[in-house]
């Protein structure tokens, strides 16, 4: 059970909110770096790094036997992980630091969709609200014109919506395998699988790294891994649906950086539609909580977060 004393709920958002600072500024890395580097070296490097900082995890907290019954749960996973990390970071590349973000933030809309088609869970009246409210925010986002291609949206935006679509199936996946997988074994199966199918893309597209450029990605790796880490305690205080707000700061964060290095404004249509897409996660996952395996669902889902 949580303890939901006020000092340890105000712990467990200050953690939120400082593994989404070390998340925004993840982006700055990335930003910065994807002018040197191809996004599949900036994944790729991600992944090692993290990998290097999360074995003491797992080398104190125990991966336990590796045999596993659902060799292909743990491959939809770590699939589903790594191309939605190529969807975001190319996004951030591309698009406003805080743009990115919140359609990076986008996936618990599309969790409840995901887990009715394959979970077969129950969607409730306020849950259907709930993704009204978040979709529409999404729409706002994407400020589709009807006298443009794409159905009027950017192609770079579509790429980091897909992003959210895939975080979703992956945090979907996450949920099934902690019915049956320990922590550190859902950890270790996605560090393994998808640290070898970011390392794939180099066979073409492998380009060396000046030093400056293997500081940033060690950057990025230390942003990422913290980010995780801060994430995994504050779930673990806190019950996620007393969270959720928190996770938004990313955006709050993401701006700041923007207008700060690159000038970026935040427009108004940024902030309703951020509102409304918070709104919907939120109330997505109020309805949705329901029991008692969520902290390790969501720990495991935080340290081997994209």
């Amino acid at each position: 059970m949580f303890d939901t004393r006020p000092q340890h709920l105000l712990l467990g958002a200050a953690f939120i909110v400082l593994g989404e600072f070390c998340f925004a500024s993840m982006g700055v890395g990335i930003r910065v770096v994807s002018d040197e580097l191809p996004n599949a070296m900036i994944v790729f490097g991600r992944n090692l790094i993290g990998l290097m900082l999360v074995a003491p995890w797992l080398l104190r907290h125990g991966i336990g036997d590796v045999k596993t019954r659902v060799p292909g749960l743990h491959l939809l996973r770590a699939a589903a992980g790594v191309t939605a990390m190529y969807c975001f970071y190319y996004a951030i590349a591309e698009l406003p630091l805080a743009e990115a973000m919140l359609l990076k933030l986008t996936a618990p809309i599309f969790i409840p969709l995901i887990a009715m088609a394959w979970l077969h869970e129950r969607v409730t009246a306020l849950l259907w609200l709930a993704l009204g409210i978040g979709f529409a925010g999404v729409i706002l986002i994407l400020e589709p014109d009807p006298s443009q291609h794409w159905a009027g949206v950017s192609p770079v935006a579509l790429i980091g919506l897909l992003g959210g679509v895939l975080a979703a199936v992956a945090k979907v996946t996450v949920r099934r395998l902690s019915q049956s997988e320990p922590t550190g074994r859902i950890v270790f199966y996605f560090a393994l699988i998808g640290g070898s199918i970011s390392a794939l893309p180099l066979a073409w597209d492998w380009q060396t790294p000046t030093p400056v450029a293997l500081l940033w990605l060690l950057g990025i790796g230390i942003a990422a891994t913290l980010g995780q880490l801060a994430l995994t305690r504050g779930l673990a205080l806190a019950p996620a649906s007393r969270m959720g707000a928190f996770g938004y700061f990313s955006v709050v964060f993401g701006a700041g950086y923007g207008w700060l290095f690159w000038d970026e404004p935040m427009t108004l249509t940024l902030v309703i539609g951020t509102l409304l897409i918070a709104a919907g996660g939120l109330l997505a996952s109020r309805s949705r909580r329901g029991g008692g395996s969520d902290r390790t669902e969501h720990c495991a889902e935080a340290v081997s977060n994209p």
